[in-house]
């Protein structure tokens, strides 16, 4: 019989309060990453921020460095979304210019972070945190490379002179230089 309790316990859905409480630790995590970087943050203050004890943090959100990656990845997707939509719409006006594909890239990101309110702007904030430090490398490859990659080739179709290698490292520095607007 407590086979069968820890079975259907295992499969009941997160509870409507279980997934606001998440959501309120999320929020915090990445109003305070992207405010204090990772070391500045605590989780201690990330609780308190939340308004629930530092177990649920662990709880919801793992360890620190767990909870940094997943903060990052929360809305990674919605990003890359709205910059592969904004490319195959471009794409539907006939062959792109180099101009018209980092439009695509560029500025789905700076909409959001200048008028997606206090969420995206602190994402832009941390997305500049993540891209500054090596250690995150695994974290911006993860969620950003794909849809970079997606970019390069495009970028490679009006460049085809250039290699891959220096057109990655011409488009580091773009994406430098759009975190640094935000």
């Amino acid at each position: 019989m407590t086979g069968k309790v820890q079975e259907n316990q295992r499969q009941r859905a997160p509870s409507k309060r279980s997934l606001a409480t998440r959501e309120r630790i999320f929020d915090a995590a990445e109003q305070l990453f992207s405010e204090r970087g990772f070391e500045g943050a605590t989780i201690r203050d990330i609780a308190r921020m939340a308004g629930v004890q530092g177990a649920l943090v662990n709880h919801h959100g793992g360890s620190k460095e767990v909870l940094f990656a997943t903060i990052v990845a929360r809305r990674a997707d919605e990003l890359s979304q709205l910059r592969l939509n904004a490319l195959t719409q471009m794409q539907a006006s006939g062959p792109l210019t180099l101009r018209q594909i980092l439009s695509c890239f560029i500025t789905p990101f700076i909409d959001k972070t200048l008028n997606g309110g206090a969420p995206w702007s602190a994402y832009g904030r941390l997305i500049a945190h993540v891209s500054s430090d090596a250690r995150w490398r695994h974290i911006s490859e993860a969620c950003f490379d794909p849809t970079v990659a997606v970019f390069l080739d495009e970028i490679s179709k009006v460049l085809p002179q250039a290699s891959r290698e220096r057109l990655s490292t011409h488009f580091v520095f773009t994406v430098s230089s759009m975190l640094s607007l935000c």
